[in-house]
């Protein structure tokens, strides 16, 4: 087997070769992106998948525009090691700007090899050819073929050259419109299959695995854990048997049986469990005294030193750890035939993960093949990985058989990553002049990132528990270059004149971690955001103004004032009772702009009335798209922000059901305002994470103009909401 090198969280761009835009700078070829072998069809290639973000939507606008294409002759070919480019993960909202524009400039050079060869053939200048639905015209009106006719002797197996610019801005007539049909939607609607767990192959079979209780639990009998007469009793039919280790699986012909069968492995096999989880009434304690690592983010100017003249204060913020909770369950297909595994998945990086099985199974890369198949949604590192280790190995001992392997709701809330508890402490202080002097971010988190490929150790949850298997590494964050992860947007978006971070990563990690959408910037941003909420207060200032005298980005101003210019009831009059709230931010301080505003009704329990939401992400390609991604973010923000916190007690994670992690309901739905500042003359940037933090910022802050009392701790429950309203009192 060939070694499999670590993934980094970026390409490497400086490789000594000239460098290319976005993604076309690992994947050179043209033909790596493009395909014209089907008269009338194009199909386009891409290593981004779709989570319901609406990707492969706008990737067909950028291609059918640059080409001049209808979009239903664009056919676009999710993630697949069989064909289409190796773009890693589809994380941290980067998809448009570097599959987006990789494809951009791919679409160009082939429109221009293609008009090249027309032109030349009838003696013709370039420039007085035009592209209607692929069809090329002249002057005259005249067809003069199309790109199926001149590029079937044109080899686009060649590298990017840069032959030609792309189109200008005016020129791109479904950019930005809102008006183009997702392609993805059809099927969801009308309830035909689309999503992994509709996918059935021939003679496939049911596989189910028990899982260990709790991280360390061992087996009771590790020589014999399951009871030789266990299915003599009428459990199914079962297929087989699969033990390794802790890991246990069975095989059956139908899910039924597969279910009986697991149900029957839970009530004899026997483990013992270990007190190895901290106190959860305790967590922040936990946090700020476990061994760590630290390292400085940014140390800009003079540290806060105590008894100087001005305002100081100091707070501390606080989030639990959150579920991935996704409604559609992880699952995952695998078939072996004795040389190649075939693997169909939900994974949000198959190249990742096709890398840890690798490593797992033993396999050359080469005789493992994965295909992107969408589930039900993510956002991040949830069992989509984990899995699809369980299916391929559970396939590696049924031959030739399709094994199809779903979780089950209990697994997805206690087995699966979790975002990592995250405690911050803020210290600042005001000069004489209302404006602040020093600024400094203290951090404690687990790493925000133990995804496939990016460790010599696999991280995939079965593979560690196989008799053979190594203990999953400490999960890790990604560079500050690529995002960051435990300090994502820890250091603040306004201007400071001395400002430190300082991120304290975990060396231990009694509860798995990795990434959940935003990273740290959904706690750092709640952080900063209520913080400067609470300086303005104890200084006498209002909360907006005090914000903007410490902003000098003006895309940064733009975004505050659009959000409170389009609002309809933020300077309206308020009742007892009602509060209104802000808070914004620049998502990993290089992406999209993001305000909010927040109306709530507060008493014991928080409602959320109105959200107002501005976002700018440069050039917008699909405006619905957007829409859709700010509306799902802002919402999911707001479930985190009210409700969601994972149970454990000492032993166990104890949250097995919706009735153990309530999420929001659609009852509880607010009125939601979008308001997209557009800038065609900028880059695109993502849209899905830059509002989940200013969203639970926002809802702090108008629950503390509703109450008069500051919740610092997540969620904003009723529970925590009396317990701030009795220490005021």
């Amino acid at each position: 087997m060939t070694a499999v090198a670590p993934r980094g969280f970026t390409f490497d761009r400086n490789d000594g070769r000239p460098v290319l835009p976005g993604n076309l700078h690992t994947n050179r070829l043209l033909s790596h992106w493009l395909d014209f072998s089907q008269p009338g069809r194009l199909r386009l290639f891409t290593g981004k998948v779709e989570l319901g973000q609406g990707i492969l939507t706008a990737l067909s606008i950028i291609a059918a525009d640059e080409l001049d294409l209808n979009l239903d002759q664009v056919h676009i070919v999710s993630a697949s090691t069989l064909e289409g480019p190796d773009e890693g993960m589809t994380s941290s909202s980067i998809s448009v700007q570097d599959s987006g524009s990789a494809i951009r400039h791919a679409c160009a050079e082939v429109r221009f090899l293609a008009l090249e060869q027309a032109a030349q053939h009838h003696g013709v200048a370039i420039e007085n050819l035009r592209v209607v639905q692929g069809r090329f015209i002249d002057a005259r009106g005249l067809e003069l073929g199309t790109y199926w006719d001149w590029l079937q002797s044109t080899n686009l197996n060649r590298e990017y050259e840069g032959l030609a610019k792309p189109k200008p801005i005016a020129d791109l007539k479904l950019h930005g419109h809102g008006k183009v049909r997702r392609i993805d939607l059809f099927e969801k609607i009308m309830g035909q299959p689309r999503f992994i767990q509709d996918l059935r192959l021939p003679s496939m079979l049911h596989g189910r695995v028990l899982r260990a209780p709790s991280v360390t639990a061992q087996l009771v009998n590790p020589d014999q854990p399951v009871p030789s007469d266990l299915f003599d009793n009428g459990a199914g039919s079962f297929t087989q048997l699969v033990v390794d280790g802790r890991f246990i699986g069975v095989l059956a012909a139908t899910e039924r049986e597969a279910e009986v069968a697991l149900s029957q492995l839970q009530k004899r096999v026997a483990w013992h469990e270990t007190a190895s989880l901290p106190d959860m009434h305790n967590l922040a304690d936990f946090l700020r005294t476990a061994p760590h690592e630290t390292t400085n983010t940014l140390q800009k100017g003079q540290l806060l030193e105590v008894g100087n003249e001005g305002v100081s204060l100091s707070r501390d913020y606080f989030k639990p750890y959150i579920a991935h909770a996704s409604i559609g369950l992880c699952c995952a297909l695998a078939q072996w035939d004795g040389h190649t595994l075939q693997v169909w998945t939900h994974s949000q990086g198959i190249q990742n993960l096709r890398d840890d099985l690798t490593k797992a199974l033993g396999l050359d890369k080469q005789a493992i093949v994965m295909r992107h198949v969408e589930g039900a949604g993510c956002y991040g590192h949830n069992g989509a990985d984990d899995v699809a280790f369980d299916a391929a190995l559970l396939a590696m001992n049924q031959r030739d058989h399709p094994v199809r392997v779903v979780w089950s709701r209990a697994d997805e809330l206690s087995q699966a990553p979790l975002g990592s508890a995250h405690l911050v402490s803020l210290r600042a202080r005001l000069n004489e002049q209302g404006q602040i002097s020093h600024w400094h971010h203290e951090l404690w988190a687990n790493g925000y990132s133990s995804r496939p490929g990016r460790s010599l150790v696999p991280t995939l949850l079965g593979a560690s528990q196989r008799a053979q298997g190594q203990p999953m590494p400490l999960a890790i964050n990604p560079p500050l270059a690529a995002g960051g992860g435990a300090d994502r947007n820890a250091i603040p978006g306004y201007s400071f004149e001395n400002t430190h971070v300082v991120n304290h990563r975990l060396t231990v990690m009694p509860i798995r971690t990795s990434a959940m959408r935003a990273l740290g910037a959904f706690a750092n941003v709640f952080a900063i955001e209520s913080f400067m909420d609470e300086l303005a207060h104890a200084s006498g200032q209002e909360p907006l103004q005090f914000r903007k005298q410490h902003i000098q980005d003006p895309r940064s101003l733009a975004v505050l004032n659009a959000v409170v210019d389009r609002s309809k009831w933020w300077s309206q009059p308020k009742e007892e009772g009602i509060g209104h709230g802000m808070a914004w931010a620049r998502y990993k301080n290089t992406s999209a702009w993001c305000a909010v505003l927040a109306r709530v009704q507060a008493g014991e329990t928080l409602r959320v009335l109105q959200l107002d939401v501005a976002v700018d992400l440069g050039r917008v390609v699909d405006l619905d798209g957007v829409m859709n991604q700010t509306e799902g973010g802002a919402l999911q923000g707001m479930s985190w922000a009210l409700k969601e916190t994972v149970q454990f007690d000492r032993t166990r994670i104890t949250t097995q059901s919706w009735a153990d992690y309530p999420i929001l309901r659609f009852s509880e739905m607010p009125e939601l305002n979008i308001h997209v500042l557009d800038h065609p003359d900028q880059p695109s940037l993502g849209a899905g994470e830059s509002v989940q933090g200013p969203v639970a910022a926002a809802l702090g802050n108008a629950l503390f103009d509703a109450l008069g009392v500051r919740v610092r701790r997540l969620p904003l429950s009723q529970d925590h909401i009396l317990q701030a309203l009795n220490a005021a009192n």
